[in-house]
Formats: structure tokens, C-alpha cells, sequence
């Protein structure tokens, strides 16, 4: 069992990710500390200890980046360090009769086009051709027919949000243990439809994007010992797979792992339309549909800033401040700098505050002047230290080192902060802040903003400067070869 994740932003400023990036937060995982660790390898450990005969074999595993998905390329060197590590551990515990790999399919490296695929074909090499090999996947990943050439089964999330990553990880484990034993032999078949989205249009709360998990759900229910996986792709990252891929797994039945990928592929092109296209108000725009919610008592308000992959961005800030929208939780703006200076002045709740808040990238518009009042400085949202500022009309931003997708209003219990005291919530979040903002009904009115530009984060994927995707390949900006 290993793990090795990350949804790469090839696209994002900082510079390349390194091991020291992997370090900052954890060292490597093993042992119980990694099978505790995320909701697949959860899943797939209590799986496994549930069928009775599986001894669990933890390899030292990496567990996560600073600052996430935001972070640009992995550097090949980085790449090659864990998978190393990995590999050598395996070598060390060997034989073994099965492989489980939790990996997320949208890892980025450079001089490496297919990381995921690059990890099963390492570690095919060690175990040889007999011994099955699964994975699980985020619905975001770019992947193509290559991880399956070295690999048995790839399952991913059928939700987005991911409520079923631990069904994932249950499913690899009782698949594996019927490989291992013989009793099910993979047959797979790959098709890549020819269709590239931005992930906010990826919510499987509506149509057609529901639709398409539901097609997939149904095959699995007709035919036994199918397994039929989406991958939505991540337009983010500038690799030769991104964009949406069906891969499908059966007992030995070829000609049915064909005709099921088949059906899939041509069902996420008839639905293309609906599915690639989307528009979304602006800062502008949003202002006016919030300030009409809150007038009419349509609150709490949640507003989802998508498009903003760094997360310094102030344009929906700046927008809701010149509409005199009040009572607006900003979580998150990062501010590292601002958080700096602020640790190296000895902040206390209750001093007064006057700074620039984020705005430091491209896509982050201007820094924004907030003057108001310290509530709270130290440890949250993962982090060693965030600030939480209060201003204005009965407003608080809370400002972090990087990127941070809030998904629970209660994650903004900060001291003494109470996300009750507030009717409008922006969030950096396309779709999964809808697990605690919108599908629990906590808000009463949802509201997805687009930046002012087509930065990268937005539904533009053609204002992107990708070096190894042929977008006029892809639809909506051209179509693949046959269709």
C-alpha cells in the first residue's frame, strides 16, 4: 500500500514544487500513520481488515504538499525521490500478492508526461506480471489508456464532492483480494471522449455532469463484475492526457469492457454542449445578485470566488465593498507576507489593523487596503498561524500563508470569531464547498463568481498558455480525430 497525491497547477506561480515543499507540513507516512490517512486508504484498510485474510503492508508514503493544488510543477528530481522510497520499501517486503496504490491522477512532473502511469509501471517491475495492481483516483485526473498498461484497476470518485472516496478505496481492496486469488481476471478498455472542462462545470449535483456518473452507476448495476471510471480531467495542468477518460474494468469479458466504454464515450459527447460551456457573473454582477438576497432574506448567502488558484485574489472583495454589502466573511485571502509582518510585530485580539491584503499574482487584481481590528492571530485551517481581521459594515477576512478551500462554516470558529454573526460567506472554492454550504442547507442562496479576466482558474481554458495539450483537439475548442 502506497500513497502519492497531488492535483498540480502547472499553470500557478511559485516556482516548482519541491521535497522540501512535501516536507513542510509531514514527514513521510508508514505503518498505522498511513492507513489512517485520507478517506481512501481508510476506506481500502478497513476493507481489507474486514475480508479477514489480508495482511496490510504500508510503504513510507509522502502526505502532502504546501499550499496543495496551487502548486505548480513537481520537479522531476522531487518525483523520483518519494517514488524511490516507495519502490525500495516494497523491494525490502517483498513477495507480496497485491498492490494498492491511493494516487489522485492530476500529479504534474516535469520531463515525466504521466506520473500516475510512471508510479505502476515502477512498481510492475518489482512485483512482476502476476501480482494484480489497483488504484484509486480523484474524478479530476488526467489519465489515458497508459496507467492500465501497467496497472489492473483504476477507480475513481463517481462524486463531486467525493463523497464516496472511501467506497473507492473498499472497492480496490475486495477487487485486489479477488485477483489475487484468481477469481477475477481484468479485462480493460480505455476511450477518451475528446472533451475538456473547467472542473466548476464538473458538479455532480446537476445535470449533465450527474447524468454521466448515473450512466456509469447503471452499468455497473447491470452487468456483475463490471467497474466503470470516469475521469473528468484537470484542465490546470498542462499535460498530453488532460480532459475527460472512461476507463472500464471487467471479469475476462473483453467485448463487454468494450461496448461499456464505448456508450460512455459517446454519451459525454452527445452531452458535450451542456457539459463544456458555462458563464458565470462577474464581481460586478455577484454584488448585485448577493445585495438582493440579503435585502429579500435570502441568507446565509454562500459565494464560491472559483476561478481564483492562488487564492490572493480581492476583486470579489473590492466588488462587494463598493455595493456596501455588510456582515461578509472573506475566507480565505492569502497573505503571507501580511501574516509576516504580523507574527514579527507580537499581534495581540484587539490591536488595530491597517495593511494590504493579498494581490500579489496576476490573477489577484491589487492588494486591498483593509483597516479594522485583530480578532484573532495563531493556529487554523492546517496552518501554523492565520489572522482574522474584522472591518467595515460587520465584516472579517481571514487571511492564510496559501491556497485554502473552506468546506464547513465552522472551520471559521476562529477564537472568538462566530460564523453565525455573518450572512454572507466567499469562499475559494468551484464546487466542494458545496459538502457544508449548500448540500447540508446551510445557505440559502448559492452564488458561483467569475474573475474579470480569463486568468488561470476560469472557465477560458483557451486564454491558457498550454505547451503540451492541442486544445483544437478537444471540444469546445475543436474536435478529436473521428468525431
Amino acid at each position: 500500500m502506497a500513497k502519492f497525491q497531488h492535483e498540480t497547477c502547472t499553470f500557478c506561480p511559485g516556482g516548482d514544487t519541491r521535497v522540501e515543499d512535501w516536507l513542510r507540513q509531514s514527514e513521510p507516512l508508514s505503518r498505522e500513520a498511513l492507513l489512517a490517512s485520507g478517506a481512501y486508504m481508510r476506506g481500502f484498510a478497513q476493507r481489507a481488515r474486514e475480508l479477514g485474510d489480508v495482511e496490510l503492508v504500508p510503504l513510507s508514503s509522502p502526505d502532502g504538499v504546501f499550499g496543495g493544488s496551487s502548486r505548480s510543477w513537481n520537479t522531476k528530481e522531487t518525483f523520483d525521490h518519494f517514488l524511490e522510497a516507495m519502490v525500495s520499501d516494497l523491494e525490502a517486503r517483498m513477495p507480496v500478492d497485491a498492490v494498492y496504490l491511493a494516487l489522485h491522477g492530476a500529479m504534474a512532473v516535469r520531463e515525466v508526461p504521466r506520473p500516475e502511469a510512471e508510479i505502476a509501471r515502477r512498481f510492475r517491475e518489482v512485483v512482476g506480471p502476476g501480482v494484480p495492481i489497483a488504484a484509486t483516483f480523484d474524478l479530476h485526473g488526467n489519465e489515458d489508456a497508459a496507467f492500465l498498461e501497467h496497472a489492473d484497476f483504476a477507480f475513481t470518485t463517481k462524486r463531486y464532492p467525493h463523497y464516496d472516496a472511501r467506497r473507492q478505496g473498499e472497492r480496490a481492496a475486495h477487487t485486489l483480494r479477488l485477483a489475487a486469488r484468481g477469481e477475477y481476471r481484468p479485462a480493460t478498455a480505455t476511450r477518451k471522449p475528446g472533451v475538456i472542462t473547467a472542473t466548476v462545470l464538473q458538479w455532480t449535483g446537476a445535470s449533465p455532469s450527474m447524468d454521466i456518473m448515473e450512466r456509469a452507476r447503471r452499468w455497473e448495476a447491470r452487468e456483475p463484475g463490471a467497474y466503470v471510471s470516469v475521469f473528468y480531467g484537470y484542465p490546470w495542468s498542462d499535460v498530453p492526457d488532460v480532459g475527460a477518460t472512461v476507463h472500464v474494468m471487467t471479469n475476462d469479458e473483453q467485448a463487454l469492457a468494450d461496448r461499456i466504454a464505448d456508450d460512455m464515450s459517446d454519451f459525454i459527447w452527445r452531452v458535450r454542449e451542456d457539459f463544456a460551456l458555462g458563464r458565470f457573473p462577474g464581481p460586478e454582477a455577484a454584488a448585485r445578485i448577493v445585495s438582493d438576497a440579503v435585502s429579500n432574506g435570502r441568507t446565509p448567502v454562500a459565494v464560491g470566488d472559483h476561478s481564483d488558484r492562488p487564492g490572493d485574489a480581492t476583486h470579489v472583495l473590492a466588488a462587494f465593498e463598493r455595493a456596501g454589502i455588510g456582515k461578509v466573511l472573506y475566507g480565505t485571502i492569502t497573505s503571507p507576507a501580511t501574516l509576516e509582518a504580523l507574527a514579527q510585530a507580537g499581534p495581540r485580539p484587539g490591536d488595530p489593523f491597517d495593511a494590504e491584503i493579498g494581490g500579489f499574482t496576476p490573477s489577484g487584481g491589487a492588494p486591498y487596503r483593509i483597516r479594522g481590528r485583530l480578532e484573532y492571530f495563531g493556529e487554523g485551517l492546517g496552518y501554523d498561524a492565520v489572522a482574522a481581521v474584522s472591518f467595515g459594515a460587520g465584516n472579517l477576512v481571514v487571511l492564510t500563508p496559501a491556497y485554502s478551500q473552506v468546506l464547513y462554516p465552522e472551520a471559521f470558529q476562529l477564537g472568538d470569531v462566530d460564523p453565525a454573526d455573518y450572512d454572507v460567506f466567499v469562499v475559494k472554492s468551484r464546487v466542494h464547498f458545496r459538502r457544508g454550504f449548500d448540500e447540508t442547507g446551510f445557505a440559502k442562496t448559492i452564488v458561483i463568481v467569475e474573475a474579470p479576466e480569463p486568468f488561470v482558474g476560469t472557465t477560458f481554458l483557451d486564454a491558457l498558455p498550454y505547451e503540451n495539450v492541442d486544445l483544437t483537439t478537444l471540444y469546445p475548442y475543436g474536435a478529436p480525430e473521428g468525431r
